[in-house]
């Protein structure tokens, strides 16, 4: 099961009419205290503003991405879609009129880059409301646990009448439960209508795209609300409702890969990118951290504390605990990567094992070879990287020192404690250890004469 959020090609569902979403993804981030844009921090591994458009393009027949000057990150991220720059950051009603011209002549919904985990179901619900007969403007809405300083939604009969700021708000209305999400939806030329007639009469002097509600009622348009989970609608302005979301995130992968046939022993614990795929039957203990671009074949254990980046682990492989697998590592099936032990573009054959505290960089492992514990492939000379090339059925003894590039052909033996500089032809033995000298009655002399200069200080 790919854990990631859910996308499809464009023109997913939007049968009745023609539907372009604008995204609004200008901000710099201030609250963030950051250089990096803020739709660009990541989700599970993966730029905020990804799961918007993934989700969105499986809805819509158009993206309209409004960035900022500057934002060539954003922009290249948003590509294939159409991208239009905000100059000056005049608010959010300001920064949909840039994207006017592409409305098309159909529905038009302006959602936001740092609110990205609305889901596709429920932009098509937004689309439905709209497409009803008599809605002039839909709005998502949500009852958060905690309303908070959200604008509070006015309703009157079923249908929106105005949305109040918290700020502004009497009593009555700060009761209300209902809160504004900031989504908004109508048809184009009535959108494009309402976003010009908003003015910036406020402390901050903006445009703020909340009051194309009050102009969608003062010409006589039902506005209705669509309701949808906290979750979804969070928006993000800070790191702390960035880890927020993340824990949202990873809630909904975690839920993926269990309902796919995995096994998660203490999910809690267990950290997925957005892409990890984690097939049926495989086993996940506490306390594992799957970076972008993993994928565990069926039957495959990953033991506690370890991490795991860019590999893939074959069927019935067993990983770990305390193991790292870093980008390009291929683990062959029921293959063995045991406690205290890296790889990083490694390929293990079948059933090969290296089980414990051991180094392994740039190298091919045959298939039922055996890796002895402190064996390390030197693959970086300081200015390239050099390959290890390990044949099937070899024995390779503890504290090996294999110094790349080296060829050990199948079936041969690596004594311990050997450093190996030089080819081992198949079933040859090889030794590269220094002398042994034993001196008789040394160590006693030596440790006596250790303990008197201690002694003297």
């Amino acid at each position: 099961m790919n854990a990631a959020a859910e996308s499809a090609p464009l023109g997913g569902t939007t049968a009745h009419r023609p539907a372009t979403a604008v995204i609004l993804a200008a901000g710099l981030g201030t609250r963030m205290k950051s250089d990096r844009p803020k739709v660009m921090h990541p989700l599970a591994g993966r730029p905020m503003l990804r799961y918007l458009l993934d989700n969105a393009a499986s809805v819509f027949d158009r993206i309209v991405v409004v960035v900022g000057p500057g934002m060539e990150q954003v922009a290249s991220l948003a590509a294939p879609h159409a991208v239009v720059v905000q100059q000056d950051r005049l608010g959010t009603a300001h920064a949909a009129l840039q994207a006017a011209g592409l409305f098309g002549d159909g529905d038009v919904a302006v959602l936001y880059g740092d609110n990205p985990l609305i889901t596709a179901d429920t932009m098509r619900r937004l689309l439905a409301c709209r497409a009803e007969d008599g809605v002039g403007l839909a709005l998502l809405a949500m009852r958060p646990r905690d309303p908070g300083r959200y604008g509070r939604v006015v309703t009157e009969g079923g249908l929106v009448r105005r949305i109040v700021e918290w700020a502004d708000a009497t009593p009555q209305e700060r009761a209300i439960d209902l809160c504004n999400a900031g989504v908004l939806c109508a048809g184009a030329d009535a959108f494009g209508a309402w976003l010009r007639a908003v003015g910036n009469d406020n402390a901050k002097g903006e445009y703020y795209l909340g009051d194309v509600v009050a102009q969608a009622v003062a010409d006589g348009r039902q506005v209705r609300a669509v309701e949808a989970a906290e979750d979804e609608l969070r928006g993000i302005n800070s790191r702390a409702e960035l880890a927020e979301a993340e824990a949202c995130v990873q809630g909904r992968l975690r839920a993926a890969v269990l309902d796919a046939g995995a096994t998660l022993v203490a999910p809690e614990t267990v950290f997925l990118s957005a892409d990890t795929v984690l097939e049926p039957d495989v086993t996940v203990q506490p306390h594992v951290v799957f970076g972008p671009g993993v994928t565990v074949r069926r039957g495959a254990e990953i033991r506690a504390f370890s991490h795991l980046e860019g590999c893939v682990v074959g069927p019935g492989a067993q990983i770990g605990p305390y193991a790292r697998l870093r980008p390009g590592s291929d683990v062959g099936p029921d293959a063995h990567v045991g406690n205290f032990v890296e790889l990083k573009a490694v390929t293990m054959g079948a059933g090969a094992k290296a089980n414990h505290l051991t180094y392994l960089g740039d190298a091919t492992i045959g298939a039922g070879t055996n890796i002895g514990a402190g064996t390390i492939s030197c693959n970086y000379d300081g200015v390239f990287k050099h390959r290890t090339t390990i044949g099937e059925g070899c024995f390779i003894g503890s504290d090996a020192i294999l110094v790349a590039p080296v060829t050990i052909g199948d079936g041969a033996l690596v004594a311990a404690g050997s450093v190996i500089t030089e080819d081992v032809p198949p079933e040859a033995l090889a030794l590269g250890r220094a002398r042994q000298t034993n001196k008789d009655g040394r160590g006693a002399a030596m440790r006596a004469a250790l303990r008197k200069k201690k002694e003297q200080g």
